[in-house]
């Protein structure tokens, strides 16, 4: 097959990140003869700050404060003014201690600390991509590093993460950083949860991140607490407002005090690193992550190439983990082959470690399998 084949691949979660990944099977293109070229995507979650870094944006590196208060090594992506704040670079399963995860007393103080450096580099356009979350304290911390008071009855404050919610009594706005009354925030998620209840940050997310049953409960108590003493303070309740729940109820804290916008993150990191105009010059795109599945269907970044690709007309072709999807639903979104590194390994941890090999391997037969030949790609 001749032209571009362009590889947008997300992370391999546990294995490889999505610009790894992706630098895998172009090299495995290359080796062939073929031509490729990698695009890593993201959709809000870890991985979208080295996209956008990729795509041209600059890269400004800080110390902020990790979920569980000990100092991590963090970046934004800045560009026009405009800075990209990754969550998970702050307060994130990914920087957890050792992976520990502590599911009541994680926070996101390190993520507001972020918002205050792109602030002090003269940005007022904030963009807030929040998956990937270690924390369930609704953005209470974020809040407290940006000048909120969120006290308890006896005035004082209370502690960090979710756990300690059930104490609040108040909450202040006013210390918050003046500059933030003359900034946008846009939430860039695509999670659409509300912040309580059976379908909220607790309830979904929560056991996810290490909670026990008694600890959804006990989070779940403390979100409620937290968003009355919101509403108090802002004069309307956005606990069921779509994407409240996102990030451990960071999405409210963003909506509720900072007056943020909603967008998906998937659709604005594909929009920001240009997938539609690398599209015209492409005969094959690859799209993937680690597990490819339902969940990826649902505003998934893969999949929101796999559109933009229909639209221009070009075949796609899935590469993953492992792929849970049947051939139908597959071809309804446009997939004409697929190639699942479980599959080829035989045991989930063989294809995590032989991934690079894996990928490498599967780059080599992109340029000559049946199903990307007979299936519409461009020559």
């Amino acid at each position: 097959m001749n032209g571009t084949i362009l590889v947008c691949l997300d992370k391999f979660r546990g294995s490889l990140t999505a610009e790894q990944a992706c630098a895998h099977v172009v090299d495995g293109v290359t080796d062939a003869g073929g031509h490729a070229v990698a695009m890593p995507v993201a959709d809000g979650g870890e991985g979208t700050v080295a996209a956008l870094v990729r795509a041209g944006y600059d890269e400004v590196r800080v110390e902020v404060t990790g979920p569980t208060g000990e100092p991590v090594h963090a970046a934004f992506a800045v560009r026009d003014g405009r800075a990209v704040i990754e969550l998970a670079q702050a307060s994130g399963l990914d920087v957890l201690p050792d992976g520990w995860l502590t599911p009541l007393t994680a926070d996101t103080y390190g993520t507001g600390e972020l918002i205050r450096a792109a602030l002090d580099h003269g940005c007022r356009d904030i963009v807030l991509a929040v998956g990937g979350s270690a924390t369930t304290d609704g953005g209470a911390g974020l809040l407290h590093a940006l000048g909120a008071r969120i006290t308890g009855t006896l005035g004082g404050p209370v502690g960090p993460g979710g756990g300690a919610l059930t104490a609040v009594a108040r909450v202040d706005l006013s210390g918050l950083d003046p500059r933030l009354a003359h900034a946008r925030v846009t939430l860039a998620s695509d999670v659409d949860n509300p912040l309580t209840g059976p379908n909220g940050a607790a309830a979904v997310f929560a056991p996810q991140k290490g909670a026990s049953p008694r600890d959804v409960d006990l989070l779940e108590r403390g979100l409620r607490r937290f968003a009355t003493a919101m509403a108090e303070a802002i004069g309307r309740d956005l606990s069921a407002a779509p994407g409240a729940g996102a990030a451990g109820g960071t999405g409210f804290a963003a909506l509720a005090a900072l007056n943020a916008r909603r967008t998906s993150g998937a659709d604005f990191v594909l929009r920001a690193i240009g997938v539609e105009d690398a599209l015209r010059d492409a005969s094959l795109v690859v799209v993937g992550e680690g597990r490819f599945d339902e969940q990826s269907l649902r505003g998934k970044a893969p999949i929101g190439v796999a559109e933009a690709a229909r639209r221009h007309g070009v075949p796609v072709a899935v590469v993953a983990g492992s792929v849970q999807l049947t051939a139908e639903r597959l071809r309804e979104v446009g997939v004409v082959a697929t190639w699942s590194l479980l599959e080829r390994a035989g045991h989930i941890d063989t294809a995590m470690k032989q991934a690079p090999a894996l990928l490498r391997e599967i780059g080599g037969e992109l340029l000559a399998h049946p199903a990307t030949l007979t299936n519409g790609a461009r020559a």
